[in-house]
């Protein structure tokens, strides 16, 4: 069985024709995940016995495989969404032997619609990093070249569907962190505007950004996956009740980007490497070549979203992050000298250096005499870039960038220098600021083979305008080759 060449599309055509059995083709992954995954380190807890019961299950339905979206499909779940007696760590020590007592409302909905759940993968700690170089639990390596990095905080989920470990997965999305490691990995990454999917059940880090994405091998593919776990959730106060489409019905069919009006905002991208820069300009003629207009726009405010991004996120994760005391779950520092000193030393021990600078940059911009200086101004900034994007939409339908300024890193070469780190995040940052959706779709490789992703944004709630356009890129692009499982391409 060539994992390599497997999409959802395709797994589910060929379970219509009974070609293969879910328990066939999870034997097959599971057998793959056990060869490849010491060198990744994509995943940090398999479901063996649970994965094979479930693919059996769904071997006697195999006549269902028409009706259920996701039907034998093996999905991985980034390790901060919970699952009902799964272990649920954030990548974190103060985790590390948290069971989760319910399942995250995306991850249900996954299951109800087919889907098999065969693990949870690595991540930064609470989702904090580019990189994933922030884990308690090691790094994650890249499949292309095992000596860089997989981008983050998602980079286990995106590393997963890079080396062929899961036909799908699912991240979060808080500054970049499904785009940005997608677009290291080769894959497709989507972060769905905000509200569009329940974020009931998934570990908080700052509540008014994060949003719960798929990544996927192909458009088509993570348009399904959003279609099945997107829509109102009364356990989420925050998500809409916009109706959602039937995304995958109406991809693809007829549509080309004749008359779509790309916007491209050429001033945002100073500071671009020469590799991705080539990949990117070639994109946009592929599209300007079937018809689509492109447009230059202005988006002036945007230069400002990383350190907008760096007052506001903190904030929020001090507050989210205060729950961990070492008295309620998670880890607790042994013997104490007192009530005061186990709360300081649990934490201590238990956070590692990146959460623990930005819960200190966090309680900062919140506390008196600063907030005004610092929180209150990074809102008024937010809405300022909100203005830049709803002005640039009143003359294009779509915003195209390049989702990271470089291509994957050497692991370590940017742990030293946080503000070089943060602004590997540049691209993506404000997308998050305003709560649009965003998609990052392999546009080619750089001189050294490494893969370079283009961004497509959309406005508030059309994902379906990114699907149209990011499946007819894909059919112009021509396909687009991963990593052989088991090695380095």
């Amino acid at each position: 069985m060539n994992l390599e060449k497997m999409d959802i599309l395709k797994t589910l055509q060929a379970y219509e024709s009974k070609a293969i059995t879910p328990s066939e083709l999870v034997e097959t992954y599971l057998q793959e995940i056990e060869q490849s995954n010491s060198r990744l380190n994509a995943f940090l807890e398999l479901r063996v016995e649970a994965a094979k019961k479930r693919a059996k299950e769904l071997d006697s339905r195999l006549k269902e495989a028409s009706t259920l979206p996701l039907f034998g499909i093996p999905i991985a779940i980034k390790d901060n969404f919970l699952v009902t007696g799964w272990k649920a760590t954030a990548g974190s020590k103060i985790l590390h032997n948290y069971l989760s007592p319910y399942t995250a409302t995306s991850v249900q909905r996954l299951e109800d619609a087919g889907a098999i759940v065969i693990g949870k993968t690595n991540c930064d700690e609470f989702a904090m990093g580019s990189s994933n170089e922030n884990s308690a639990f090691g790094n994650v390596r890249n499949p292309w070249d095992s000596t860089r990095v997989p981008g983050g905080s998602s980079g286990g989920s995106a590393a997963a569907v890079a080396a062929s470990l899961a036909l799908g997965a699912l991240g979060t999305d808080t500054g970049g962190s499904i785009r940005q490691p997608a677009s290291l990995c080769g894959v497709v990454g989507l972060k769905p505007s905000y509200g569009r999917v329940s974020r009931y059940g998934v570990v908080a880090y700052a509540s008014s950004l994060d949003q719960v994405g798929p990544f996927g091998k192909t458009v088509w593919d993570t348009a399904r996956i959003l279609e099945v776990m997107a829509g109102h959730d009364r356990f989420d106060s925050t998500s809409s009740q916009a109706s959602v489409p039937k995304y995958t019905e109406s991809i693809g069919k007829q549509f080309t980007p004749r008359g779509v009006r790309v916007g491209v905002a050429s001033a945002w991208l100073e500071g671009v490497e020469p590799g991705v820069q080539e990949c990117f300009s070639k994109a946009i003629d592929m599209l300007r070549s079937q018809g689509a207009k492109v447009i230059d726009i202005s988006l002036p405010h945007s230069r400002y979203a990383v350190s907008t991004y760096y007052l506001i996120a903190p904030s929020e994760a001090s507050s989210n992050l205060a729950r961990y005391d070492g008295v309620h779950y998670g880890y607790r520092s042994s013997k104490p000298q007192s009530g005061e000193a186990l709360y300081f030393k649990s934490r201590g021990e238990g956070f590692g250096r990146e959460v623990k600078l930005r819960i200190m940059l966090g309680t900062y911009a919140l506390s008196a005499g600063y907030y005004d200086a610092f929180y209150l101004k990074a809102n008024q900034m937010r809405r300022l870039i909100q203005k830049d994007f709803e002005k640039a939409f009143s003359e294009c339908d779509l915003i195209a960038v390049p989702t990271s300024p470089s291509t994957a890193f050497k692991l370590g070469e940017k742990t030293d220098d946080p503000i070089k780190m943060y602004l590997s995040d540049i691209f993506t940052l404000p997308v998050n600021l305003a709560g649009l959706p965003g998609i990052s779709i392999p546009c080619g490789l750089d001189k050294e083979q490494l893969p370079v992703g283009m961004q497509l944004i959309g406005k508030p709630f059309d994902e379906m305008t990114l699907f149209h356009v990011g499946h007819a890129f894909e059919m112009i692009r021509g396909p687009f080759s991963l990593p052989i499982p088991g090695g380095k391409k």
